[in-house]
């Protein structure tokens, strides 16, 4: 992509200057103006924006794949851990997958504009409370390049204008993907500045963001480790949607099938071990331990994960190694899963409260009266019964594709999808009415 090696040259002159600020400035004001364009764009312009962004990303694909090469290629230089390297790592499939999941974002229903609630008053004024965007929303996040078409897309059909900061190691991937999101712009009418990326990998660039850029944004999306998600809600003098870490638990009730406990626990931390909803601790129902724990431990230990357990889950393999404290609130992202006898949804829903981060749990149970005490008292984003933690996800929910999985309790919790990004006005329509 030409765009992009035009770009870095400019944006590696601005930091070799020592100039990022007025680039920066220069970025949020651009954002503000496409905000003001993409608030008022008919759905039907977006989605054809998304439909040219789709076609970009499969015309550029050798394009991405290649730049996404040399990532890697410096990742593993740098002695990166497998988990991370997978998340970094592109392939056809992926690259296919990131288009169809823009394609699936268009089919979505338009959430700008939409009629929350209405009313009318004993003085006859009508009242509307309706969707409207957020405005100008920076995202800021680590290795995996494929959220870069998630976040522009999601930010663009919503309305809003999206800044993106992804971290130094998907430098190239992510540069080329946003020259296919702004062609798809370009195509249907649409400023490129309503996607746009951060000009340089340079760590200050982050620290202007979170102060907001002289009030060009609004709101701020971290997407990566604790490290990463900790500085931003420290530092941040805008709002932020924020997961701090994806601590998530898989529970085995005594009422568990044991297949169905097996296969929902592999699932749950092996189909991906680098995502937030890898599930980092299991808890086994004491009163089903000789039945569960067994199996469960054996699975996982000859899936080639590591178990690291309490005396009860040492005593059933020889493999198992000892838990420390650390290890119930430690989310690995790997192949590696604490593991505890707890007596039963109680001390279950205890070790989740006092060790989680909010994010996902799930219980295995027949035992209806269990599932529902599960789910209505763990006070995570996401809860679930029988199945997967791995559906932890914004495609899964059928929202097309999402942003991060927030586990705050304001505004928004759980996947963050177009709705997510939205907030509300009301509009209130007289006959000339007067107060009293």
């Amino acid at each position: 992509m030409v765009e992009f090696i035009q770009g870095v040259t400019q944006m590696s002159l601005a930091h070799d200057t020592g100039d990022v600020r007025r680039e920066m400035l220069a970025l949020g004001e651009a954002a503000r103006d496409a905000a003001h364009a993409l608030a008022i764009a008919p759905e039907e312009t977006k989605n054809a924006a998304l439909a040219a962004m789709a076609a970009a990303i499969r015309t550029g694909m050798d394009d991405i794949l290649a730049a996404n090469a040399r990532d890697v290629a410096l990742a593993q230089s740098l002695e990166r851990k497998a988990s991370f390297i997978d998340r970094l790592t592109l392939d056809p499939d992926r690259v296919e997958a990131m288009a169809a999941g823009l394609e699936d974002i268009a089919g979505l229903p338009d959430p700008v504009g939409a009629t929350m609630s209405e009313w009318t008053r004993p003085n006859g004024l009508k009242i509307t409370r309706v969707r409207v965007p957020i405005g100008v929303i920076g995202i800021i996040y680590e290795s995996r390049p494929n959220v870069t078409a998630d976040a522009g897309a999601l930010c663009m059909k919503s309305g809003n204008a999206a800044i993106l900061r992804g971290g130094s190691d998907s430098f190239q991937s992510s540069g080329v993907i946003v020259s296919c999101l702004q062609a798809g712009l370009r195509a249907a009418g649409l400023p490129e500045a309503a996607i746009q990326m951060v000009p340089v990998p340079d760590r200050s660039a982050v620290g202007m963001m979170l102060d907001g850029l002289d009030g060009t944004v609004d709101l701020i999306v971290p997407r990566g480790g604790k490290s990463l998600v900790g500085r931003v809600q420290d530092e941040a003098r805008v709002p932020v949607f924020a997961h701090l870490e994806g601590i998530c638990h898989v529970y085995v009730d005594a009422g568990a099938d044991t297949d169905m406990a097996r296969d929902i626990v592999i699932n749950s931390k092996l189909r991906r071990t680098g995502i937030c909803g890898a599930a980092e601790t299991l808890l086994v129902d004491r009163a089903g331990a000789a039945k569960h724990l067994a199996p469960l431990v054996g699975a996982l230990l000859d899936a080639e994960c590591r178990v690291r357990g309490d005396e009860a889950v040492q005593a059933v393999d020889a493999r198992v190694e000892p838990a420390s404290e650390d290890d119930w609130s430690t989310e690995y992202l790997d192949a590696v899963i604490s593991a505890r006898v707890v007596d039963g949804v109680t001390a279950a829903v205890e070790h989740i409260a006092h060790y989680g981060s909010q994010h996902t749990e799930t219980i295995v149970t027949a035992n209806a009266k269990s599932a529902e005490r599960f789910l209505n008292e763990v006070d995570s984003a996401i809860v679930l019964h029988n199945a997967s933690t791995q559906f932890a996800d914004g495609g899964e929910f059928g929202f097309g594709a999402e942003i991060g999985i927030a586990t705050g309790k304001l505004h928004a919790r759980g996947p963050v999808g177009l709705e997510q990004l939205t907030t509300f006005k009301y509009q209130v329509r007289g006959t000339g009415q007067t107060r009293p």
